[in-house]
């Protein structure tokens, strides 16, 4: 079992942050930017439509199929390397996953609204695997309903955050605008769809 455990409790969740999980997330951030086939899709949100403020790419299983902003996403295969952190995160977490959304953060402008994994396809209560690798970028979480202070906790390249049930139906996450970073990061949210 990997160690360095951070637990963060939180009213109606909690999150577990890894800060060294990956040996080598230079070379998989190498290989990743290289190999996938980055796609920016328009989006709705609000009603109205406007580019992804980041490159994204869906992989998983075949024959799943994932929408979030008025935008669907067909898995393509999984990279051979992928599905051996897949297949590790199962074995250290005890979460199954069957899917992996990938977010390229080019640099500190690119960005990602408040928002909460809460989608149908992903069940009542899912958990949700997110790998960093590259620029450390601050992840923010706000509670859904209620005042609270804004937690931030800064995610290092190899690092993993695992959003624990219930998280996603009482907190928001986001992955604000920092405009000092020059760097690329890209972010691997593993997740089960149920089909």
């Amino acid at each position: 079992m990997f160690t360095g455990l951070q637990h963060i409790p939180l009213v109606g969740g909690g999150l577990d942050y890894y800060a060294n999980y990956l040996s080598d997330p230079q070379g998989l951030f190498l290989e990743l930017c290289e190999q996938i086939p980055w796609q920016q899709p328009l989006v709705k949100v609000y009603g109205r439509e406007h580019l992804t403020p980041r490159l994204v790419y869906f992989v998983g299983d075949p024959g799943l199929r994932y929408q979030y902003s008025g935008v669907s996403h067909a898995t393509s295969p999984w990279p051979a390397s992928l599905k051996i952190v897949r297949d590790q995160l199962r074995v250290d977490t005890g979460f199954e996953f069957n899917c992996a959304l990938l977010n390229y953060y080019r640099d500190g402008n690119d960005s990602m609204g408040y928002h909460s994994d809460d989608e149908v396809e992903l069940g009542e209560s899912p958990c949700i695997a997110s790998i960093s690798l590259g620029a450390e970028r601050d992840f923010c979480l706000k509670p859904k309903v209620g005042q609270s202070k804004v937690q931030k906790l800064c995610l290092a390249d190899g690092s993993l955050l695992l959003m624990l049930p219930p998280t996603q139906q009482h907190w928001q996450h986001a992955l604000p605008v920092r405009k000092g970073v020059r760097g690329g990061r890209i972010n691997l949210t593993f997740r089960k769809l149920l089909k």
